[in-house]
């Protein structure tokens, strides 16, 4: 490849790497929505039902000039101003608001926003909470991805294909839509499995990713517009909360529904724990509300283990009220709470004590990145569960089955990209109606979603294009929403999901469609375009690594690729003597964009001379393709989709693609 090449491609790897997702909630991309509003945000909206009054808080030295809120299939309706009582806005409902789950849409002297998951407008208050607990999402505007297939989860290509011939990729953010996409799907308007998507933290995973958290928001915008709410609270990957704040939610919160209470907690960063000042407000907070069913969110997990062992348990007859008990349960808490030498004793005991004394039924955690259920029977018999989830979006800590790697580290038990179902009862009960039995060692107790359900969306200029995979073991049904260009249909030519479109809309600059559908298992799609798709995609090897690679080797394959729809598929081939001997799929480190990055790991190829075939398959079947030599000493690139023929790779700009390349994939710090 020549220099100039090289310095081009680069470039323009690093304009991809740039590009921000689209911007769902902001008439300017210099406002966020905490800018203008301090919540609701998309991660805490307002909740109320039609006629109530909800609480708006501007942010400092804004002044607020309009409220409106607007979903796919109803509205607009204007939020009526009734009143300001220490700066925060009282707002009323209409009481014609179709229950729903809306955009607010807000006018300030600061700029116009436009909100996702701003206002909840319930029909009526839930009898059950029926929740769908995510956690660890890590979203990043970089890469972080593990592999999957079936129940196998590994970290590494060369890892996952041991086990699969086929694997797929969740890249964090997949991962997140995925969850939410499906959660969305089995919600309020569809089979009634959940009502409310809990998330415990770190939406992202690095605070300073405002990217990250721009792509959260995206996630968080296709489970809410299809009708199901979200609450989220920060984690330790969200601190220090400079970004969280403007556009997730604030550091510590409440929210009644009905007969519930949830309390949102910030454990902060390396301190691990709220601060007891947080934990004083917690208990103003269960003062004020008698008779409601607490529920408490909180990133690090409160317990370490149990007499029946670190993977959880359960911890009977003991109370934080007596001296001789606590000393006895210090030996089972955490040292993020407790401190190593007892150091925040008085903050994990405050904790514990207010979980008894107000009979808080359910706290749910995440961080460590593996299910630890445990349930805390009280001297007086009330049960309290403490339930810390797997990640949800992170390919980190054990791997399933857990590889040399993960035993040598300790960590043994297998893991997986989970999430749970939890139903909670207005009369405090607590139910894992999804889970045989949520206190094994044995077995993975979380579900397998995303896992066994991935949404892989693609939008281009010309269309939007989904790309489904579901390993369940029966079809999905449920709204969905799609980002899709002005004018676009769906091509039932090109679409093999059975669906119904409900309704088309544009908010806040972006036209959106909610259709309702059914995700057959296997690997289906749906296609919506402007006119049929004839343009193949375009594909280019942009660099190896190393760019020698010796015989039997691992090495990397960076591509460079675009579209005017959607990439379905890309797979690299390694060709020697005409034959191919080895084939690969690659991946995308930037799953929604058209033009992205692509890369994959190759285990070693046992000859010196061989070639690269690089194949792009769009969702029409249109291909691209393009060819890479790699001789003794030289590589040689061709191409189908009209890319010049290059030399030698060898070169200053070589050298510096050599540096630059491996950095664009990595996480941001």
């Amino acid at each position: 490849m020549k220099a100039g090449k090289v310095v081009a491609l680069l470039i323009a790897l690093l304009t991809i790497a740039a590009a921000p997702v689209s911007t769902v909630w902001a008439a300017s991309d210099s406002v966020t929505p905490g800018d203008v509003l301090v919540r609701p945000l998309p991660g805490v909206p307002a909740i109320g039902e039609p006629g109530d009054t909800v609480e708006i808080h501007p942010a400092e030295g804004v002044t607020i000039q309009s409220l409106q809120i607007v979903s796919i299939l109803n509205g607009p309706y204007d939020l009526q101003i009734v009143g300001t009582e220490n700066g925060v806005i009282k707002a009323k409902i209409p009481e014609d608001a179709a229950p729903d789950v809306y955009f607010l849409v807000v006018k300030s002297d600061k700029g116009e926003v436009t909100i996702p998951n701003g206002v909840w407008v319930m029909k009526e208050a839930p009898t059950v909470l029926r929740i769908a607990h995510g956690t660890d999402f890590h979203v990043t505007s970089g890469s972080k991805t593990g592999f999957v297939c079936g129940d196998y989860f590994q970290k590494s290509i060369p890892e996952i294909l041991e086990y699969c011939e086929h694997p797929y990729a969740l890249h964090s953010y997949t991962a997140a839509d995925s969850f939410m996409t499906y959660y969305a799907m089995t919600g309020l308007q569809g089979e009634n499995v959940i009502n409310l998507m809990l998330i415990t933290g770190d939406d992202v995973d690095t605070s300073g990713d405002s990217e990250g958290y721009r792509m959260f928001d995206e996630a968080v915008l296709h489970a809410t517009a299809a009708g199901t709410p979200l609450i989220s609270i920060k984690g330790n990957h969200d601190h220090p909360p400079t970004y969280y704040t403007k556009y997730v939610g604030p550091r510590y919160f409440y929210r009644v529904i009905g007969d519930f209470l949830i309390i949102g907690l910030d454990s902060r960063g390396e301190e691990r724990h709220p601060e007891m000042e947080q934990l004083q407000w917690m208990e103003e907070v269960l003062k004020a509300h008698p008779g409601k069913v607490p529920i408490v969110l909180v990133h690090h997990p409160f317990w370490y283990s149990t007499p029946d062992g670190s993977w959880g348990g359960t911890i009977k007859g003991y109370t934080a009220f007596d001296d001789s008990d606590w000393k006895t349960l210090t030996k089972f808490i955490s040292w993020d709470w407790e401190g190593k030498n007892l150091e925040y004793e008085d903050i994990a005991r405050y904790f514990l004590q207010l979980v008894e004394k107000y009979n808080v039924k359910l706290v749910l955690a995440g961080h460590i990145h593996k299910d630890k259920p445990i349930l805390y029977v009280d001297k007086d018999g009330n049960e309290h569960w403490f339930y810390a989830l797997t990640t949800t979006g992170a390919p980190d800590k054990t791997s399933n089955p857990p590889s040399e790697t993960d035993k040598s580290r300790g960590y043994t038990k297998p893991s997986w990209y989970g999430s749970q179902v939890i139903y909670v009862y207005s009369d405090g009960k607590v139910e894992f109606p999804l889970v045989d039995e949520v206190l094994t060692e044995d077995k993975i107790v979380s579900l397998p979603v995303p896992q066994k359900f991935i949404v892989y969306r693609q939008n281009g200029k010309d269309g939007t294009a989904v790309k489904f995979v579901n390993e369940l073991e029966n079809a999905v049904s449920g709204p969905i929403v799609l980002e899709i260009p002005a004018g676009a249909k769906v091509d039932p030519e090109h679409t093999n999901i059975t669906y119904t479109v409900l309704g088309e809309r544009e908010i806040g600059g972006t036209y959106y469609m909610l259709l309702n559908v059914t995700v057959p298992t296997g690997v289906s799609q749906i296609t919506v375009v402007k006119s049929a798709d004839t343009q193949a995609p375009t594909v280019e090897v942009g660099y190896i690594y190393p760019s020698k690679p010796q015989p039997g080797k691992q090495f990397k394959v960076f591509i460079s690729a675009s579209d005017n729809v959607g990439i379905r598929e890309m797979k690299v081939q390694i060709i020697s003597d005409g034959k191919v001997i080895a084939e690969y799929p690659a991946f995308s480190t930037k799953p929604t964009e058209v033009d992205a990055a692509y890369s994959t790991d190759i285990p070693g190829v046992d000859v010196s001379k061989f070639t690269i075939k690089v194949i792009a398959t769009d969702f029409y079947g249109n291909t691209g393709e393009t060819e890479y030599t790699v001789g003794e000493s030289v590589t040689t690139s061709t191409s189908t989709t009209g890319a010049e023929e290059g030399g030698s790779t060898c070169g200053p700009a070589a050298l510096v693609g050599l540096a630059l390349v491996p950095l664009l994939l990595r996480r941001r710090k």
